[in-house]
């Protein structure tokens, strides 16, 4: 069996195209750890649990999302989303990497 490959890793911007929002990947799950219950309520259109999840830190409102990676796409050109008080909910990892060349 072939390791599961994430598409996005920590630091990384991306848009969520189901609720067209921006975010940065703050955890990355091989596959889904969250609970049946949650599954059944939130993830309505039933993605897949057995391929990457991604827990995002949403821009712009104090929220995080667990969303699965196939409504998600990269945004390379974007990466300066938070600044002030909401830099230091991330990690010093994470922080690093949305740092302005």
């Amino acid at each position: 069996m072939r390791p599961l490959q994430a598409k996005f890793h920590l630091g990384q911007v991306i848009r969520y195209r189901l609720f067209d929002y921006r975010g940065v990947v703050v955890d990355v799950d091989a596959m889904f750890q969250g609970n049946d219950d949650w599954y059944d309520q939130v993830a309505k259109s039933r993605p897949p649990k057995d391929k990457p999840w991604y827990r995002v830190l949403v821009h712009e409102v104090d929220h995080e999302t667990y969303v699965a990676d196939r409504r998600s796409d990269p945004k390379p050109h974007d990466q300066r989303l938070f600044h002030g008080p909401r830099r230091h909910r991330l990690s010093a990892e994470v922080s690093a990497q949305l740092r302005p060349p």
